[in-house]
């Protein structure tokens, strides 16, 4: 594997006491509990008390300060306590907020994992040994009876809609800033964002050049909301749509004119294996000398620190249970090797983007 530094240190040792390890496994043991208390001392206001009180606060006081009963502050921040999230004043008996609990209030990244998980992914995760044996996202049946999520995401209750959209958004638009430059370095005319979703980078493309057109292939519920999405915005009207279920290998990509780009984010990592093969395949034929493939994805072992690498090895296990049943975050070796399988070649490799993307620049063999 071509492992980071940072996640080759943490992925290839094992170094930690045997107190440590012992303590972890119960971590391991008692997570979903974990979860949710840390949850609930967000949602339910302690954190952000905790924060605000400089000299902190006894249990009494933050009972009075959240309606919440003293019972149940007991249980919130005794269990916060053995979690790490805050600290206790052994004279005094009052709690502080501990630099775990500051993460938890203040970090981006934390904030949209949380309520992705609890709001996506929780329930459905009983059912994550099922979806293993049969590669079928069975935790997806919480929600509707659909073959994947992306059917179904237009169906989701809003809550759930949200936090999805939060998490994809979230990880695709810190780097969007970066990825234009390198995209319109060569001065595209013409692009075909594969897998469009709703539209964010079809806008930031026209906003960022003023001559290029941009053709979005999604699904056609997909487009739909894309059409809502764009509607009225600056650029709209060199936005178009082209309906595809990219799942048919007899469907091909649009051949009515030729290409600059074709840019693929947070796509790929939707399908599995031969399905990947099958789209690059398809793209490659559409393909020329001139044409770029760009492909934007949270490669996991490129990561610059292991936390993020941690993230992403954890969402696939969202791609078995909830999304389709069949894909992963990738790793290098296989990602190249599949670009490699369809005909193409990596001609470029853009590293650390934004939160945590990877750009690999493909054209034909």
């Amino acid at each position: 594997m071509n492992l980071s530094p940072s996640v080759k240190a943490k992925y290839t040792q094992d170094d930690i006491s045997a107190r440590e390890a012992q303590r972890l496994a119960e971590f391991i043991a008692f997570s979903p509990v974990v979860f949710q208390i840390s949850r609930l001392m967000m949602k339910l206001g302690v954190l952000d008390l905790l924060r605000n009180a400089d000299n902190g606060m006894t249990q009494e006081e933050i009972a009075a300060n959240t309606g919440l009963s003293l019972y149940a502050v007991k249980v919130l921040t005794e269990a916060s306590l053995s979690i790490g999230t805050v600290i206790v004043d052994a004279e005094t008996n009052r709690f502080h907020l501990a630099k775990t609990g500051w993460f938890l209030l203040n970090d981006p990244a934390t904030k949209v994992n949380l309520d992705f998980n609890h709001d996506v992914n929780y329930m459905g995760m009983f059912r994550l040994e099922e979806a293993l044996k049969e590669g079928i996202p069975a935790g997806l049946k919480h929600f509707g009876d659909w073959p994947t999520i992306y059917e179904g995401l237009s169906s989701l209750p809003a809550d759930v809609q949200k936090s999805w959209f939060a998490f994809d958004h979230f990880y695709s638009d810190s780097s969007f800033e970066e990825a234009l430059k390198i995209v319109f370095a060569d001065g595209p005319q013409t692009l075909l964002d594969v897998g469009g979703n709703t539209g964010r980078w079809a806008l930031r493309c026209v906003g960022y050049n003023a001559d290029v057109n941009v053709t979005v292939v999604d699904l056609p519920q997909q487009l739909e909301m894309m059409k809502a999405y764009t509607q009225g915005k600056n650029g709209a009207e060199r936005i178009d749509g082209y309906g595809m279920n990219l799942l048919d290998d007899s469907q091909q990509f649009p051949t009515g004119k030729h290409y600059d780009v074709i840019w693929m984010s947070q796509f790929l990592d939707c399908f599995n294996e031969e399905q990947v093969t099958s789209i690059l395949r398809r793209a490659a034929r559409i393909m020329d000398a001139d044409t770029r493939l760009y492909i934007m994805e949270t490669v996991w072992d490129r990561q610059r620190f292991e936390p993020a690498a941690f993230c992403l090895t954890m969402t696939s296990v969202y791609f078995t249970a909830m999304a389709n049943g069949n894909s992963k975050m990738f790793n290098t070796d296989d990602l190249v090797r599949l670009i490699g399988n369809a005909g193409m070649e990596v001609e470029q490799t853009y590293d650390c983007l934004g939160q945590a993307h990877t750009i690999l620049k493909c054209k034909t063999k």
